[in-house]
Parts: C-alpha cells; structure tokens; sequence
C-alpha cells in the first residue's frame, strides 16, 4: 500500500495488519453474540479466546509500531497522531473483548423474543468498527476519503442507538424479574457502546485529517 504519509515498508505492513486484527475481532464479535443468542455456547467461547487472541496481537503491533517510529524518528511531524490514531483504535479491540467476556462470565439469560432487535444492535455496532478501519486506512492512503468513511461511521453509531433504544424498551415491556431486566439493560448499553467506541477514534481522525489538510 502506498501510505500518504512518508515510513518504510516494515511500517506499513504493520499498520496494516494491526487494522485487519481489529476487523476480524469485530467479525469475531458479531458472530460470538450471535453464537450466544442461539445457545452455541462452546462455539461462543471459540470466539472469545480468538479475539483473546487478537487483543494480544494487537497490542504487540502497535508497541512495534511505536517503538519504531520513536528510534528510526520518521515522520515527526505526523508520529504524534499516527500513535494516537493506533492507541484509540486499539482500545476498540480491548472494549469488544471486555464485552464478549462479560457474557461469558455472567451468562444472561436472554429472551428468544429479544433475539431479533440484540441482533440489529449488534451489527450496526460491528458495521461502525468496520468503517472506521476504512476511515484509518484512507488516512494513510486516501486523505480525500476519510470523511466519507467517518460520515458511515456516523450513521451505524445513530443505528446502534436506535435499535439499542427500542431493544432496551422492549427488555422492559417483558414480564420478567426486575434484576434480570436490569442485567440485560446493562448488556445491551455495553453492544451499543462498541459503535461509541468506533465514532470517538473518528472525532479525534477527522481533527488529525484537518491538520494533514492545512
């Protein structure tokens, strides 16, 4: 790939596949939750060890990646939202293993009727995180298309809050025990947040494209 910005190929090799570390832990995300809403349970806990997995790889890329940058001193003028744009993208990986692992440990009980609505929460959630890694790969390789990719980012987060609202509602429209309406309440806010994870990296991405603009 012929990065905008000038590094070497180690670098963008690495960015790369940093970025394809956190797409496939958001695939990886969407389909554990729908493992677990169709009661695959050791299907599902296939999913969280990979993304265990994943958040490992990428914190070790992105410590590469940096450390790199800082004893080669390339690209100085940019290295400081370059390493910002890698730290917050970052932390989108460690939100969506902290997700998954909670179902893990406190297995709700979740409603077949609630099924259809966690689903859409969910893949609005992933679609998000997915047009973010367009957004930080056009950074690097398309200026002029970040903010389409951020626009998209944009639209998935409203459709997660959306969804995640009628979703929460109908949790408490159920005739079921208050604690468990809270618990599930508390989960979907946390399939909902995955896509605010993905839209602060875009605040902070389209600040770093101005700059590079100027």
């Amino acid at each position: 790939m012929a990065l905008v910005l000038k590094t070497t190929k180690f670098v963008e090799s690495q960015i790369d596949t940093f970025l394809d570390v956190v797409s496939d832990s958001a695939l990886l995300f969407q389909l554990g939750v729908e493992d677990y809403l169709l009661g695959r349970t050791a299907q599902f806990e296939e999913r969280l060890n990979l993304i265990r997995e994943n958040e490992k790889k990428a914190d070790d890329l992105r410590v590469a990646i940096e450390r790199y940058l800082y004893e080669r001193t390339l690209i100085p003028e940019n290295r400081g939202d370059v390493l910002a744009i890698l730290e917050n993208t970052d932390e989108v990986v460690d939100n969506i293993k902290d997700s998954l692992m909670q179902f893990s440990i406190e297995m709700p009980t979740i409603p077949q009727d609630l099924n259809d609505l966690w689903l859409q929460t969910t893949r609005a959630s992933t679609a998000a995180v997915e047009q973010l890694i367009f957004a930080v790969r056009s950074f690097f390789r398309d200026l002029g298309a970040v903010n389409n990719y951020i626009h998209k980012v944009y639209f998935f987060e409203r459709e997660a809050d959306h969804i995640g609202e009628k979703l929460r509602r109908q949790i408490f429209s159920l005739d079921i025990d208050l604690a468990l309406k809270s618990q599930l309440r508390w989960f979907a806010i946390h399939i909902e947040q995955i896509s605010d994870y993905a839209q602060a990296v875009c605040d902070r991405l389209s600040i770093y494209t101005i700059k590079r603009q100027l």
